[in-house]
């Protein structure tokens, strides 16, 4: 709910945020009226809240008041404290719910040989290491160039590449988490065939992934037993002509909504970004989780202080357990590093409005809705089950993409208010804007513009519908933004972990 003046982020809420200055007498949500002059960004109470109660946004308590507050009065760190650990969760309430229509429904995607449904139609060429990188891109260019035109069914031929796969142990979290998301990529639904090129003498061997008989041995080779580089792309040259026999063959059937598995995503944020586009994401999260889909929270570091609140949703107390030991073990990992991710409210977030860290990390939050936590996986690993889920990675958004899309995220939706570029193939990535000067002045990037929201125009609810149809268009083929630039073959960065040897 919104006004003109200020936006209501949930039913649940005893403040609403300034949607611009707002001055004393001016009307508030529920009837209230401005006693004080808000600032924009700022929080006013809409609703009597008595001294050591939780101040509600998000609807989760980002603090205490310390004194009495009236409705129309000013909320900020004279009358709000955050006590880590002492704070009341709100049970999730109004949350956006899934109608009968909507588990009906059905896209058009592509239904793999395993069972999984694929929302786009690429061969994928994986470099096993950073020596057959610059072949691989050689591979693409070519297919692209000369096979592409042949098979219109096939959306294109992607380079998977990356800058590790050698130099480093042969054990340990670092060639785990390396493994996992390349045979994440080179079993994604998105991706009707894939061929895998190595040097022939790196750490990370072809062998590690399991190919077996003559039809798949054709699917992979090492630039060494091939004959050199130019070889190695004549070679690949008949290899993916008969993949494209078979892959361009295939059409787009219906498939349930609920095999929808969309990544979460949120960069280059803004003051905007946790009051329009994170909570309208949420929305649609909440209707996907009602039709049986899948969406995937992740960037462990950006939701910090909030963790609590998403175990408390947790279905189950293992599910809550294992999201509390990943959170310590980042704590333990910026340690040694001399690092901390206990990032408090600046004196510059504070002036834009933000009174706890809390309050700041709940932004990120958003995204997941108010539906329950269904499950938490490791980086890269193979995410199952329906409804919200969790998974372990960094903040930094080309790897923590790269680990939902390994995980098996056939779709990312992106919110930003700053303006990310970014595309993930095989992936397709829907940009939402969190505020409409920066939607308008890159609307050439941008698919979705939130800042209607702040303008009074739509809802929460009503945006996160509209997300949740652009999803469902988009998994049926509709191109987004970034795939109509051609985003996507620099943006694979696998997590990197362990020493460089």
């Amino acid at each position: 709910m919104n006004a003109s003046n200020s936006i209501l982020l949930s039913p649940a809420d005893n403040v609403a945020v300034a949607n611009g200055r707002i001055e004393i007498g001016t009307a508030l949500p529920g009837g209230a009226v401005a006693t004080a002059l808000i600032e924009p960004g700022h929080k006013v109470a809409i609703k009597p809240i008595a001294a050591g109660e939780a101040v509600v946004k998000y609807a989760q308590a980002i603090g205490r008041a310390t004194q009495d507050i009236a409705p129309g009065e000013h909320v900020h760190s004279h009358n709000l404290i955050f006590e880590s650990g002492r704070l009341p969760v709100v049970p999730p309430s109004e949350a956006e719910h899934a109608t009968d229509a909507d588990r009906a429904r059905t896209f058009m995607g592509y239904r793999r040989a395993d069972g999984r449904a694929g929302t786009r139609n690429f061969i994928g060429i994986v470099a096993s290491v950073n020596c057959s990188a610059t072949v691989c891109h050689a591979i693409a260019d070519e297919a692209n160039r000369t096979l592409l035109p042949k098979y219109p069914g096939i959306d294109g031929f992607v380079p998977i590449v990356h800058g590790q796969g050698c130099g480093m142990s042969g054990t340990g979290d670092g060639m785990m988490v390396l493994h996992r998301t390349l045979a994440g990529y080179a079993r994604h639904p998105n991706f009707g065939g894939v061929l895998m090129v190595g040097l022939g003498c790196e750490v990370n061997q072809l062998t590690l992934y399991g190919q077996k008989g003559a039809a798949a041995g054709k699917r992979h080779f090492n630039i060494q037993d091939a004959g050199g580089s130019r070889k190695s792309v004549e070679k690949a040259m008949l290899v993916l002509a008969e993949i494209s026999e078979e892959v361009g063959r295939l059409k787009r059937e219906p498939i349930p909504v609920s095999e929808i598995v969309v990544g979460l995503q949120c960069g280059g944020s803004d003051g905007m970004s946790g009051i329009t586009a994170n909570p309208a994401l949420g929305a649609a999260v909440d209707i996907l989780a009602g039709v049986g889909g899948i969406g995937i929270l992740s960037e462990t570091t950006e939701i910090y202080g909030a963790e609590h609140l998403l175990a408390y949703r947790a279905a189950t107390p293992e599910i809550a357990q294992k999201l509390d030991g990943f959170v310590k073990w980042w704590e333990d990992h910026v340690a040694k590093h001399g690092a901390s991710i206990d990032n408090n409210p600046s004196p510059g977030n504070k002036r834009g409005g933000l009174t706890t860290i809390l309050e700041k990390s709940l932004g990120a939050v958003a995204k997941g809705g108010q539906t329950p936590l269904n499950g938490v996986f490791g980086y890269a690993e193979k995410v199952t089950g329906s409804g919200l889920v969790f998974m372990d990675t960094p903040g930094y958004d080309p790897v923590s993409a790269t680990g939902q899309v390994a995980g098996g995220a056939n779709i990312i939706v992106f919110t930003t208010g700053r303006g990310s570029c970014f595309g993930c193939r095989p992936t397709p990535s829907i940009k939402v804007a969190s505020n409409s000067t920066m939607y308008h002045t890159m609307e050439e990037d941008m698919d979705v513009n939130c800042g209607v929201i702040a303008s009074g125009e739509k809802t929460i609810a009503g945006m996160g519908r509209e997300i949740f149809e652009l999803i469902v268009e988009t998994a049926s083929g509709r191109k987004t933004k970034s795939e109509d630039f051609g985003y996507g073959d620099n943006e694979f960065v696998p997590w990197h972990l362990g020493a460089t040897l």
